[in-house]
Protein backbone atom coordinates (compact mmCIF):
# COMPACT_ATOMS: atom_id res chain seq x y z
CA UNK A 1 0.00 0.00 0.00
CA UNK A 2 1.57 3.65 -0.47
CA UNK A 3 2.65 5.41 2.16
CA UNK A 4 0.91 8.34 1.44
CA UNK A 5 -2.50 6.74 0.93
CA UNK A 6 -2.43 5.23 4.43
CA UNK A 7 -3.04 8.14 6.48
CA UNK A 8 -5.70 9.58 4.66
CA UNK A 9 -7.76 5.92 5.27
CA UNK A 10 -6.72 6.45 8.71
CA UNK A 11 -8.49 9.55 9.16
CA UNK A 12 -11.59 8.41 6.95
CA UNK A 13 -11.94 5.56 9.10
CA UNK A 14 -11.72 7.67 12.53
CA UNK A 15 -14.55 10.40 11.23
CA UNK A 16 -16.70 7.48 10.07
CA UNK A 17 -16.50 6.06 13.77
CA UNK A 18 -17.15 9.69 15.14
CA UNK A 19 -20.05 9.54 12.69
CA UNK A 20 -21.46 6.67 13.93
CA UNK A 21 -21.20 7.38 17.68
CA UNK A 22 -22.86 10.63 17.09
CA UNK A 23 -25.92 9.67 15.76
CA UNK A 24 -26.54 6.58 18.00
CA UNK A 25 -26.08 9.09 20.68
CA UNK A 26 -28.22 11.58 19.14
CA UNK A 27 -31.23 8.59 18.92
CA UNK A 28 -30.38 7.34 22.50
CA UNK A 29 -30.83 11.19 23.48
CA UNK A 30 -34.35 11.32 21.54
CA UNK A 31 -35.34 7.95 23.24
CA UNK A 32 -34.99 9.16 26.70
CA UNK A 33 -36.41 12.19 25.90
CA UNK A 34 -39.60 10.73 24.40
CA UNK A 35 -39.44 8.62 27.62
CA UNK A 36 -39.43 11.78 29.69
CA UNK A 37 -41.96 13.34 27.68
CA UNK A 38 -44.69 10.65 27.92
CA UNK A 39 -44.25 10.38 31.41
CA UNK A 40 -44.52 13.79 32.35
CA UNK A 41 -47.51 13.73 29.86
CA UNK A 42 -49.26 10.78 32.03
CA UNK A 43 -48.25 7.70 30.62
CA UNK A 44 -47.59 4.98 32.89
CA UNK A 45 -45.37 1.65 31.94
CA UNK A 46 -46.61 -1.93 31.57
CA UNK A 47 -44.82 -4.53 31.56
CA UNK A 48 -46.89 -7.02 28.72
CA UNK A 49 -47.54 -10.19 31.38
CA UNK A 50 -50.52 -11.82 29.70
CA UNK A 51 -50.31 -13.65 25.96
CA UNK A 52 -52.45 -10.78 24.23
CA UNK A 53 -50.33 -7.92 25.89
CA UNK A 54 -46.90 -9.80 24.53
CA UNK A 55 -48.70 -10.85 21.24
CA UNK A 56 -49.86 -6.89 21.12
CA UNK A 57 -45.81 -5.81 22.70
CA UNK A 58 -44.23 -8.11 19.70
CA UNK A 59 -46.40 -6.23 16.93
CA UNK A 60 -45.48 -2.85 18.12
CA UNK A 61 -42.47 -1.11 16.02
CA UNK A 62 -39.85 0.29 18.79
CA UNK A 63 -39.92 3.88 19.93
CA UNK A 64 -42.43 5.14 18.19
CA UNK A 65 -45.94 5.92 19.39
CA UNK A 66 -48.63 4.09 17.92
CA UNK A 67 -51.96 3.76 18.18
CA UNK A 68 -53.90 0.42 19.40
CA UNK A 69 -57.59 -0.43 19.71
CA UNK A 70 -58.31 -3.21 21.70
CA UNK A 71 -61.68 -4.33 22.08
CA UNK A 72 -63.09 -1.35 20.88
CA UNK A 73 -60.82 0.27 23.59
CA UNK A 74 -57.98 3.09 22.28
CA UNK A 75 -54.72 3.14 23.15
CA UNK A 76 -51.60 5.20 22.30
CA UNK A 77 -48.81 2.77 23.15
CA UNK A 78 -44.67 3.33 22.80
CA UNK A 79 -42.14 0.82 23.03
CA UNK A 80 -39.41 0.50 24.69
CA UNK A 81 -37.69 -2.90 23.84
CA UNK A 82 -34.00 -1.96 26.39
CA UNK A 83 -36.34 -1.97 28.81
CA UNK A 84 -39.25 -4.60 27.87
CA UNK A 85 -41.66 -1.88 29.14
CA UNK A 86 -44.35 -0.04 27.26
CA UNK A 87 -45.40 3.02 28.04
CA UNK A 88 -49.62 2.97 27.60
CA UNK A 89 -51.83 6.32 27.73
CA UNK A 90 -55.01 7.38 26.24
CA UNK A 91 -56.41 10.24 24.41
CA UNK A 92 -55.84 12.65 27.15
CA UNK A 93 -52.62 11.56 27.91
CA UNK A 94 -51.61 11.57 24.25
CA UNK A 95 -52.70 15.20 23.93
CA UNK A 96 -50.79 16.56 26.66
CA UNK A 97 -47.75 14.51 25.14
CA UNK A 98 -48.66 16.45 21.63
CA UNK A 99 -48.33 19.46 23.17
CA UNK A 100 -45.40 19.30 25.60
CA UNK A 101 -43.69 18.28 22.52
CA UNK A 102 -44.63 21.57 20.93
CA UNK A 103 -43.66 23.14 23.88
CA UNK A 104 -40.10 21.73 23.79
CA UNK A 105 -40.46 22.64 20.57
CA UNK A 106 -40.99 26.09 20.57
CA UNK A 107 -38.43 26.26 23.43
CA UNK A 108 -35.70 25.03 21.37
CA UNK A 109 -36.39 27.31 18.58
CA UNK A 110 -36.51 30.84 21.41
CA UNK A 111 -33.32 29.22 22.46
CA UNK A 112 -31.51 28.98 19.20
CA UNK A 113 -32.56 32.64 18.09
CA UNK A 114 -31.23 33.68 21.49
CA UNK A 115 -27.89 32.06 20.57
CA UNK A 116 -27.30 33.38 17.08
CA UNK A 117 -24.61 35.66 16.64
CA UNK A 118 -26.33 38.90 17.89
CA UNK A 119 -25.00 40.59 14.94
CA UNK A 120 -26.79 38.36 12.49
CA UNK A 121 -30.07 37.77 14.83
CA UNK A 122 -30.65 41.50 14.64
CA UNK A 123 -30.71 41.74 10.66
CA UNK A 124 -33.08 38.44 10.54
CA UNK A 125 -35.88 40.67 10.98
CA UNK A 126 -34.43 42.26 7.45
CA UNK A 127 -33.65 39.12 5.50
CA UNK A 128 -35.85 40.26 2.79
CA UNK A 129 -34.96 44.09 2.35
CA UNK A 130 -35.52 47.03 4.48
CA UNK A 131 -38.75 47.37 5.83
CA UNK A 132 -38.73 51.74 5.99
CA UNK A 133 -36.82 54.42 5.37
CA UNK A 134 -33.29 54.84 6.62
CA UNK A 135 -32.28 58.38 6.98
Amino acid sequence: MNSKKQPIIVVIIVAAAAAVSFFTSCAEMESNNTKSLLSAAGFHTLTPQTAQQKEIYAALAADKVQRVTVKSRTAYVFKDEKAGVAYVGHEAEYQRYKNLCIQQQIAQDYYMATAMDPYWSHRWSGAWGYRGMWW
